[in-house]
């Protein structure tokens, strides 16, 4: 029999010292993160948020997920029931070296980011040639 596990969404917190501009609720969004030869693919889920209300940015090593979820769909309606918080989405990752911070690719398909960290040319993996020394 399968398992059956209740997921929640995280909120995230808000940094020491600073304030949020806005009265919504902020989450930490689910990833998987993927290595793969040439780069990391990092997977982010973000319902609610469509390219126009997302924000992506690299400050030094820093790089940054936010999107914004426009709750005016909810305005029109009375909600008689809810267990989905409705909210924004933050996420901070540290990259290393390793990225090739200039090459990185975002796409966004139906509430679902996806980014290819491109492995920066002394990070790839590459096979040493093996030979034979000849006994003297």
């Amino acid at each position: 029999m399968a398992e059956i596990k209740e997921v929640s969404k995280k909120e995230a917190g808000t940094p020491q010292g600073a304030e949020r501009t806005r009265p919504q609720k902020v989450y930490t969004p689910d990833v998987d993160i993927l290595e793969r030869k040439d780069d990391i693919v990092v997977t982010a889920d973000l319902p609610g948020v469509d390219e126009k209300n997302l924000d992506i940015t690299l400050e030094k090593n820093m790089l940054t997920i936010y999107g914004r979820v426009e709750a005016d769909s909810l305005r029109m309606h009375r909600l008689a029931y809810s267990e989905y918080g409705v909210g924004d989405y933050q996420r901070t990752f540290t990259l290393s070296d390793e990225v090739d911070k200039d090459r990185i690719q975002a796409t966004m398909k139906n509430g679902v980011l996806r980014l290819v960290l491109p492995k920066a040319e002394g990070a790839k993996t590459r096979k040493i040639l093996v030979s034979a020394e000849a006994e003297a």
